[in-house]
């Protein structure tokens, strides 16, 4: 029952063609032919009704062909090949449905699995439980094992592992301690948490991915409108060839069976599934591509533009190496310099000072207890740490206070943090925003694809962007851009379509002026991704490629499904204008025709061929 409701037309026809039996074993031939018309012309009328809505819209597509062909079919008297050709226009919409619903497998999945209810603690009752709707900012949450955290938070546990997989792609638990953001879709570990909340379900991470799926899944890609131009050409080459055999055969039932196997619903549903499929492939890897058309533009990118801080880079220095100065105190040593530097950093509120408490702990450095410290607003910060005065900072905070003062001759893309102890020049902590480990396997794979050329927008110093691209490979530079420079510049580039790749604010403007825009790592919650075509849930810079080649992929197999649906319809119109295919056999065959270009389109969900085999300059 819950087939026939939800494939009311199929089943309709099947009845009507079982009733055609019926009534031909009875020997009622004359009652079999009257039921197969009047129920071929409602199907007609009912088609007729949907294309004329359709061209209101300004589409025009294929049902003119299967209308004339449900019709020429009843008027030479071939009305079981009307309704076989009844069946295949509905079986092929079943058949989409179907298909549609293997292809967004993993976007439905994302959808139904939105927390509904969360478990807060309140001052009478420790822990209820409450509709995620209702939760606020500060309220204080218990996530119990397994469950999906309800909505953006902190962590208040002193550690917590969940599975974010579903978000990013990362297949690996990810480990969490206190403090740290916890984000909503995700699923916790095997203990039990508690969090305090940092937004509303609405505001939340989840609820954001959430509504990118939807926006995908309702817009329709442009290969797909480029399939409904087919329409026109293919419309008129059938209805000639048909009227062409009509002439020369003398024969009406010539000029039917070429229409019955012009009727391709490979072109009214080729395109859409591998799309979609397309689409969905992206999504498990972690790859939200906000709108149709895009999977088209990343199949022809040309020039990809990067950012530098947190995109090329992971947009947050680490120490490079300790210099410690000759003429510092006897037996200080480079760990020594590191522990008390990080020690006094514990009381300061510059960006470099979490950098630096990370080097000494992952170093297995104990921090210092601090009796005092003073910080001077982006200067340094002074501070007691132990019996110790120390002073951290930049060379005109710590030069004029200490004896023996040595400034370092840093190279490009490095900066120093320097450290006096007890008004002596202790040493420099040498820090750098490293290029990422895969920045320059993923340019290279984005030229096997196809990307010609390739350019670093930045708001940093020339040397430092010189710094950065030399290191990944990139050709060409601009630096020391505000956003509004970077939108000009994309705007001149002629290689297109641009694709520019970015995390920030100050990225979002000229994300959304490139054909293409990347928000990298924004996990949906950043004007970035507000304002991109394509959100990387996973920060990795891999993705950027994996987004092309998924692209590529998707529209060749949609392209491929469209013309072997059409050079199939044709090989069959040809042979049924010499009169080899008669209508029944041409309706059975037209609908192995639909099915074989359904299921190759069906492949854009899998991988595609290693970018080195392809063709890396030509289009898909």
């Amino acid at each position: 029952m819950a087939t026939i409701r939800r494939f009311p037309l199929v089943a309709a026809t099947l009845l009507a063609g079982a009733c055609v039996g019926v009534l031909l074993s009875l020997g009622q031939p004359a009652a079999a032919q009257a039921t197969a018309t009047i129920y071929a012309l409602a199907a007609a009328g009912y088609r007729t009704v949907s294309m004329l809505r359709d061209l209101f819209q300004g589409r025009w597509g294929i049902d003119l062909l299967a209308v004339t062909a449900i019709v020429s079919t009843l008027l030479v008297g071939e009305y079981i090949a009307s309704l076989i050709i009844v069946l295949m226009l509905t079986g092929g919409d079943a058949l989409e449905e179907f298909a549609h619903g293997r292809a967004t497998h993993e976007l439905k999945a994302l959808l139904e699995r939105a927390p509904r209810t969360a478990h807060r603690e309140t001052g009478g009752n420790p822990v209820e439980e409450v509709p995620v709707g209702k939760i606020r900012s500060g309220d204080i949450l218990l996530v119990k094992p397994s469950e999906i955290v309800p909505v953006d938070g902190l962590l208040l546990s002193p550690a917590g592992t969940f599975d974010e997989s579903s978000l990013t792609g990362e297949s690996l638990p990810v480990e969490h301690d206190k403090g740290d953001t916890v984000m909503s879709g995700s699923v916790n570990g095997e203990e039990a948490v508690r969090m305090v909340a940092s937004a509303t379900a609405a505001d939340s991470q989840y609820s954001r991915i959430v509504a990118l799926v939807q926006e995908a899944a309702a817009s329709r890609a442009p290969t797909v409108r480029l399939a409904d131009r087919y329409a026109v050409p293919f419309t008129v080459f059938a209805f000639l060839l048909a009227g062409v055999a009509w002439y020369l055969s003398r024969d009406a039932e010539r000029f039917a069976q070429v229409l019955v196997v012009a009727t391709p619903c490979p072109l009214l549903i080729a395109a859409p599934v591998a799309f979609l499929a397309g689409t969905s492939r992206a999504a498990h890897s972690g790859i939200i591509i906000k709108n149709a058309g895009t999977l088209e533009q990343l199949a022809r990118v040309r020039t990809v533009v990067f950012d530098k801080t947190g995109t090329l880079t992971h947009g947050r220095p680490a120490l490079h190496g300790i210099r410690v100065s000759r003429t510092a105190a006897q037996g200080i040593s480079a760990d020594r310099i590191l522990q008390l530097a990080a020690s006094a950093e514990q009381s300061s509120s510059h960006v470099l000072a979490a950098s630096v408490i990370d080097a000494a702990r992952s170093r297995g450095l104990r921090l210092l207890p601090v009796s005092s410290a003073n910080e001077h607003a982006t200067q340094g910060v002074t501070a007691v740490c132990g019996n110790q005065t120390v002073m951290v900072g930049k060379a005109a905070f710590v030069g004029p206070a200490t004896s023996g003062f040595e400034k370092a001759d840093v190279s490009s893309g490095q900066l120093g943090i320097y450290v006096g102890v007890d008004r002596r020049f202790a040493g420099t902590l040498i820090m750098s925003d490293p290029l990422r480990g895969n920045a320059v396997a993923t340019l290279a794979q984005l030229r096997r694809l196809g990307v010609r050329e390739t350019m670093l927008l930045t708001g940093d110093t020339r040397s430092t962007a010189s710094h950065i691209a030399a290191e990944a490979g990139i050709t060409r530079i601009l630096a020391d851009c505000l956003p509004a420079d970077k939108v000009a510049a994309v705007a001149e580039l002629n290689d297109r379509p641009v694709m520019m790749v970015g995390d920030g604010v100050n990225d979002a403007p000229v994300l959304a002026a490139a054909d293409i825009g990347i928000a990298m790592g924004a996990k949906g919650a950043t004007a970035a991704s507000e304002s991109a075509d394509v959100v990387i849930m996973l920060d990795d810079l891999s993705k950027v490629a994996t987004a092309v080649d998924i692209g590529r992929h998707t529209i060749h197999i949609a392209r491929t499904s469209i013309w072997t649906g059409i050079l199939l319809s044709v090989g069959l119109m040809a042979m049924a204008a010499y009169g080899f295919v008669p209508a029944v056999a041409g309706a059975l065959l037209q609908e192995l025709v639909d099915l074989a270009t359904i299921l190759n389109a069906l492949r854009a969900l899998g991988q595609g061929r290693p970018a080195s085999s392809r063709r890396a300059a030509g289009p898909p």
